[in-house]
């Protein structure tokens, strides 16, 4: 009975969760407004101080962190290990600084309230961490993860997940408490764990993953996807570290997978409901009573703590070679308070560093400074704007090569056999940014030896076309060897992409035509091969190569002629057929105008006109 009555209220509390939540999202986007807010207005309307619907947040908090950890997982997979060992001076040194320079000045503040040196430090360097999951979301829903203050953000929030173990183990020495979180064996613990999921991971996780791909089983792939994630985490956790940074090491690890496409849209829906469930958990935890009571002390905390973090970042940035306007959205981005600070300070409490008064204040201010960022960031985004439209910067410079490795496609190839193959290589050659997606783990583990850009997945799927940086691109070759997903990707590209430039392959006449129904430029697998042939048989009856060629050149013209001619026509079989066979006179006309034919040409005639009589195999 207790357990029917509980699950009763766990899918009560569920659903009344999900139902805020598409209520409120699309509101707030309509408003013109980011989803992070959405959510926390949710947790503050349901919360203890709100409707009362729930009554303990921090329930709902610690399992929807599983969110924040898909999160750092999914930023994982955009660094490789190479680009995040060219990291380490960002991470260390503005990092470092950006923690160090903020504590000291947050702890000088607090002790001017009166606030003893211990306690002061402690509370100052939890003032002094960010947000890593609102930080990082609104950065991704702005799509300025890629810019140049969106990596020293990442930067940055990358220095502070890892100094958190090193600050928990402090704070007890520094209440006079025996240090419970920190031992020698806890050091070896930590360490072991990074070499298992580091090693273990390289060693094992491509490996399984070649395998599921092999079985040709979504559900199952969705099941490694998981586990990779959740497996990291957990065994971090066991070690006494932050289950996200075993999330994010895994990421990195697979970040130069051929599955890194195919695991990103995997994750991305668990990621995305999960992490709005974790906003809505932190804005049920703002405590309203607290700045009911104490509104003047809460607001002069949260202007203090933003303006001393802003201008520690904005100096950082400027530091860092940023412009003015990308020093302001990196000051903007992290002078919140971040969701670690409420441990710090629950264990400040725990050794009496700070009383329990100063406690509820601290978690107030940080809870404020948490809901206000993207009204405060919407704010300086428009100043920014609009001072960008009375200031328009100059030109980019623009050159004929860009670098594949740090631009996004610009063309997206769906299936890489014989035909695609061919087009990722003339890419590759002259070192155009593209995308291949294949659905063959074998042909992909193959092209991939060779040195191709390819991902594995299945590109008739949309949340694999975005993982892939779709929206980037100026052309779509689509090249998959079965019509029937050829036709589906296509349809989908126009779906998603009403605009987008489609090459595709053709089987034969019929499918090229079911392609040019949705707007796709046909190019038939075997004409261009054929012709190439049929010129090489002229040239040994002894057809001058001259002659050969033009007649090659003026067979193409005709050809593609009729095939237009034949699509306004394609579900009538008689006038296809009519055509056709109009079509083989005209041609061997064409032909006999010549002066002095070839010997050939008789069955040249005969060739010519076997494609359009059979309109179905050319």
């Amino acid at each position: 009975m207790e357990t029917t009555l509980t699950t009763s209220l766990s899918l009560e509390l569920a659903l009344v969760l999900l139902v805020a939540a598409i209520i409120a999202v699309p509101l707030f986007r309509k408003l013109g407004l980011v989803a992070v807010l959405a959510y926390l207005a949710t947790g503050v309307l349901l919360g203890p101080d709100g409707l009362g619907v729930v009554s303990d947040p921090e329930r709902i908090l610690g399992a929807s962190e599983i969110g924040v950890v898909m999160l750092l997982f999914v930023i994982g997979l955009e660094l490789s290990p190479v680009r995040l060992a060219l990291m380490r001076r960002p991470v260390f040194g503005a990092g470092g600084t950006q923690v160090l320079v903020s504590a000291l000045l947050l702890a000088a503040v607090l002790l001017a309230y009166k606030v003893q040196w211990k306690g002061a430090l402690v509370a100052g360097i939890g003032l002094a961490l960010s947000s890593t999951a609102v930080g990082l979301q609104l950065l991704a829903e702005r799509k300025q993860l890629n810019s140049d203050f969106g990596r020293l953000a990442f930067a940055i929030l990358l220095f502070q997940d890892l100094i958190a173990i090193p600050l928990l183990a402090v704070i007890p020495l520094l209440g006079g408490v025996k240090n419970e979180t920190f031992t020698w064996s806890m050091l070896g613990h930590a360490l072991g764990a990074l070499a298992l999921v580091w090693f273990g991971g390289r060693l094992l996780m491509h490996r399984a993953l070649r395998v599921v791909a092999g079985t040709q089983a979504p559900e199952v792939f969705t099941a490694t996807a998981l586990l990779a994630v959740l497996g990291s985490a957990w065994i971090m956790q066991q070690a006494g570290l932050s289950p996200g940074l075993g999330a994010f090491i895994a990421g990195v690890l697979l970040a130069d997978s051929e599955y890194r496409h195919e695991l990103e849209s995997q994750i991305e829906p668990f990621k995305g409901l999960l992490l709005g469930l974790f906003f809505i958990a932190v804005g049920m935890g703002i405590d309203l009573d607290r700045i009911a009571a104490e509104p003047a002390l809460v607001a002069g905390g949260v202007a203090v703590l933003l303006a001393v973090k802003f201008a520690v970042l904005f100096g950082i940035g400027r530091a860092a070679g940023l412009a003015g306007s990308h020093a302001l959205m990196l000051g903007g981005t992290l002078w919140l308070g971040g969701e670690f600070a409420f441990v710090v300070f629950q264990e400040a409490l725990r050794v009496r560093l700070v009383s329990a008064e100063n406690h509820d204040r601290l978690v107030a201010i940080v809870g404020v400074s948490m809901a206000l960022m993207p009204l405060l960031l919407l704010a300086l985004d428009g100043r920014l704007r609009r001072h960008d439209a009375r200031h328009p910067p100059a030109e980019p410079a623009r050159y004929d090569v860009p670098d594949a490795a740090s631009q996004p496609p610009q063309v997206v190839i769906a299936g890489v056999g014989r035909f695609g193959q061919i087009v990722a290589r003339l890419l590759a050659a002259q070192r155009i940014p593209y995308v291949a997606l294949e659905s063959s783990a074998e042909q992909v583990e193959d092209v991939r030896r060779s040195g191709g850009r390819i991902f594995y997945g299945d590109p008739t799927r949309p949340d694999l076309l975005r993982a892939a940086g779709a929206r980037h691109a100026r052309l779509f070759v689509v090249c998959t060897d079965d019509p029937d997903s050829n036709l589906r990707a296509v349809r989908l590209i126009r779906r998603l992409f009403p605009q987008a430039k489609i090459l595709a392959r053709a089987r034969n006449r019929q499918h090229a035509w079911r392609l040019m129904d949705l707007g796709a430029e046909p190019f038939r697998e075997l004409l261009g091969t054929s012709l190439e042939v049929g010129e090489r048989v002229l040239l040994e009856l002894g057809v001058p190569p001259e002659v050969a060629a033009d007649h090659v050149r003026r067979f193409r013209d005709h050809d593609e002629a009729l095939l237009r001619e034949q699509y306004l026509v394609y579900d009538d079989d008689a006038a296809v057929v009519k055509s056709a066979r109009e079509a083989r006179a005209d041609l061997q006309h064409l032909f006999e105008a010549d002066a002095g034919p070839p010997p050939s040409a008789a069955g040249a005639g005969t060739t010519a006109g076997a494609d359009p009589v059979r309109p179905a195999s050319g």
